[in-house]
């Protein structure tokens, strides 16, 4: 099959026409009905926001086209933690023109452990409870806030950013592969959308297989 844009959502600004990329317009976050009859398209292009992609990938990976498939994006938001993490541009016809020419440049894809992945940052606000990044100890105690996010620097996959202390901010940096957390109950969000409960435990992990991320020079 040809490449495919799925355009995701109403807010995806105007695309330029291009020669062999076939155009699909799915909802926002799409689901299974929407993407599974598109998953054979090589490459595939998310146009949308970094959970419009996360969703995508969350596809590839139940179906198990993560290690044939290459995913170029499309960010609908300048503000995209995804292409300020991998270097992407915002602008919709440069995106594009990366995502159809450029060259594979395999990323880290975190995962959790209910049964959703990470794309491009994940969060949690003030919280009280204890944390581990692998086997060293993040947390015991209080923070203003949580971030995760794959690693950009090529070291184990994962960054965690934890900002310590109610009154006095003292950022804490880590890398490892897996982060866990218990806690009093917290919700988390993961590329820009909350989790639908809150949760007292909650693990993001790195994921066997990397995304196959068009991000090289074309």
């Amino acid at each position: 099959m040809r490449g495919q844009v799925l355009v995701c959502g109403a807010s995806v600004p105007a695309l330029p026409e291009l020669d062999g990329l076939a155009v699909h317009r799915v909802g926002e976050r799409p689901g299974k009905d929407e993407v599974d009859p598109l998953l054979d398209a090589d490459p595939l292009i998310v146009a949308g926001t970094d959970a419009d992609l996360a969703a995508v990938v969350l596809r590839l990976l139940r179906k198990e086209k993560l290690a044939t498939t290459r995913v170029g994006f499309v960010p609908s938001d300048p503000r995209s933690e995804v292409a300020a993490l991998w270097g992407l541009p915002t602008d919709p016809a440069r995106a594009l023109a990366l995502a159809t020419r450029g060259e594979v440049d395999p990323v880290p894809l975190l995962r959790d452990d209910n049964g959703g992945v990470l794309v491009g940052r994940g969060t949690f606000g003030a919280i009280r409870g204890v944390a581990y990044c692998d086997d060293e100890v993040a947390l015991r105690g209080t923070a203003r806030s949580i971030e995760v996010s794959p690693d950009g620097e090529g070291g184990p996959g994962m960054t965690v950013r934890i900002v310590k202390g109610l009154l006095f901010k003292r950022p804490v940096t880590l890398a490892g592969r897996a982060f866990q957390l218990g806690c009093i109950p917290a919700q988390p969000v993961s590329d820009g959308v909350p989790f639908p409960r809150a949760v007292t435990k909650w693990t993001w992990y790195r994921h066997t297989e990397d995304l196959r991320l068009i991000r090289g020079l074309a």
